[in-house]
């Protein structure tokens, strides 16, 4: 069996998004970098701005990985094709939602704690607990 033939073309689709979203991590890892190499003001003397940015970044990574690595398994499970393509989207929207709250939540660079955005993390957490927990119970009926 040939790769091709053991994904299907939903989860080649997500594998797809999440590694053409790979590039924007790379990205921010180069911005936090930059940032603290410049000594900027807006981060390196905003504690909350720090840790909510380092947390971002670290998140996205592991989680797109985990969704990466998710998508093989959505395969082999034994769901219906409706809790599949939950899993899968679980899976795909968690990095992006759980980042997305702890970057957004700290804007504009003077704030010095969290908005009500980091309500979005809450949100991509509860989208890979979903995914996970479906995936979980799906891998052990296969």
């Amino acid at each position: 069996m040939t790769l091709p033939d053991l994904i299907t073309p939903q989860s080649r689709f997500f594998a797809g998004v999440l590694l053409v979203s790979l590039p924007s991590i790379a990205f921010g890892g180069a911005s936090l970098l930059w940032m603290l190499r410049q000594r900027d003001p807006g981060y390196v003397d905003n504690p909350a701005r720090k840790a909510l940015f380092r947390a971002g970044h670290a998140h996205a990574g592991v989680l797109v990985i985990l969704a990466l690595v998710g998508m093989l398994w959505v395969d082999a499970a034994h769901l219906t094709a409706t809790w599949k393509t939950v899993a899968r989207l679980g899976l795909a929207a968690a990095p992006i939602f759980i980042s997305a709250g702890f970057f957004f939540s700290i804007l504009p660079s003077k704030q010095s704690k969290p908005g009500p955005l980091l309500g979005l993390v809450y949100v991509g957490a509860t989208a890979l607990v979903v995914a996970t927990v479906t995936l979980g119970i799906g891998l052990f009926r296969a």
